[in-house]
């Protein structure tokens, strides 16, 4: 088993293990470790762990030892030559009007290389500016372009929350951020209120894109039918973390419920309640409109209905003479008035068959 202690070589930077030996590290301590690069200077994250070697492709690299008084006199000589090539490098990118932004300079531990980290927009031809440093501080120059985000997590600030960067605080990588996070989230597409001082959008609109997801999957979506035991209408907005709902009705009204609350529509087991309720809210005009349709049709109804027939009594019936009864004879119709009835004409083969021409008789010689 190998003891294993892991380190970070600058605030809220990557992570890296390193082999403790007998060593007795505790979380805070600075050590001198072996890397890639030379010697570094890195600050105790993790206390040492025993773990299988196993698991790691290469060997880890050793820690050296803690961090001794000539290691801070070295420190503090290297900060000061870090802004002194800091100062040089701005004037020759002035002077020689190069479209670059410079960071930040770096010198390593041994003092055996400058890192010099600049944003450009594309390509930029740095030769000449290498050789006047090289020949100024004479020591290995290296050149290092980085994104936007880096920019922003070397150089810290406050955010549009108050607080200081994520990335400058403790985020240590960068993951991958999507409009549509903010969307799920009901946030105003606004650039300004979405972007940080990268300039990319916030990275903590991945934080709670997960929850936000769980917790719409028990909601409909805005505009879909929805109804409850006593109010029905379509989603207009929703609130995920309250768990409300604003639906509006048939008659314009807004109603807010909580999701909690909704039944499916054709399970409603008292539907003439729901609707009950429905008519009482609708407007007074609206109602009395509806009941004057109502009443139209009996009001049509009434004088059709059979007034009851006054029974005269016997002094006052009148007396009416005797009706002889006359019977008409109708004239006898005989066949030649009766119209005639029109035969069904052939139109077969577009051809009309004559019905009344009769065929001439043959004649006797």
């Amino acid at each position: 088993m190998v003891r294993v202690v892991a380190i970070q070589f600058n605030h809220a930077g990557k992570i890296y293990d390193f082999n403790a030996g007998e060593m007795d590290l505790k979380a805070g301590d600075r050590v001198v470790v072996d890397t890639e690069r030379g010697a570094g200077l890195g600050m105790v994250v993790v206390p040492p762990v025993e773990k299988d070697p196993a698991q790691y492709a290469q060997p880890l690299a050793m820690v050296r030892r803690l961090m001794t008084p000539e290691d801070e006199q070295t420190q503090a000589h290297h900060a000061r030559r870090e802004q002194e090539a800091r100062e040089f490098c701005l004037r020759r990118i002035k002077e020689r009007g190069m479209e670059m932004k410079l960071v930040r300079v770096e010198y390593l531990f041994d003092g055996s290389k400058a890192v010099f980290y600049f944003t450009a927009d594309g390509r930029v031809d740095f030769r000449e500016l290498v050789k006047d440093l090289a020949h100024t501080f004479h020591t290995r120059i290296e050149m290092r372009q980085i994104g936007v985000r880096d920019e922003s997590k070397m150089v810290g600030g406050l955010g549009i929350c108050g607080r200081e960067l994520c990335c400058a605080s403790f985020l240590r990588d960068f993951q991958p951020v999507s409009v549509k996070m903010a969307k799920e989230q009901n946030l105003a597409l606004n650039p300004t209120k979405i972007s940080g001082q990268c300039g990319r959008l916030l990275c903590c609109l991945d934080y709670e894109y997960e929850a936000y997801c769980e917790l719409r999957k028990n909601f409909p979506k805005c505009g879909k039918r929805a109804c409850t035991v006593t109010h029905c209408g379509t989603v207009e907005k929703m609130n995920l973390l309250t768990g409300e709902l604003t639906l509006r009705q048939g008659d314009g009204k807004l109603v807010t419920v909580h999701v909690k609350e909704l039944v499916d529509e054709s399970r409603l087991e008292a539907p003439p309640k729901a609707q009950a309720v429905e008519r009482e809210q609708q407007p007074k005009e609206r109602r009395d409109r509806d009941q004057q349709t109502k009443q139209q049709p009996q009001k049509q109804r009434q004088p059709q209905q059979q007034q009851p027939k006054a029974v005269a009594t016997p002094q006052e019936q009148p007396v009416t003479p005797p009706q002889t009864a006359v019977t008409t004879q109708e004239p006898a119709v005989t066949d030649e008035q009766k119209p005639k009835r029109k035969r069904p004409r052939n139109r077969r083969h577009g051809h009309r068959k004559p019905h009344d021409k009769k065929p001439d008789a043959p004649t006797q010689e």
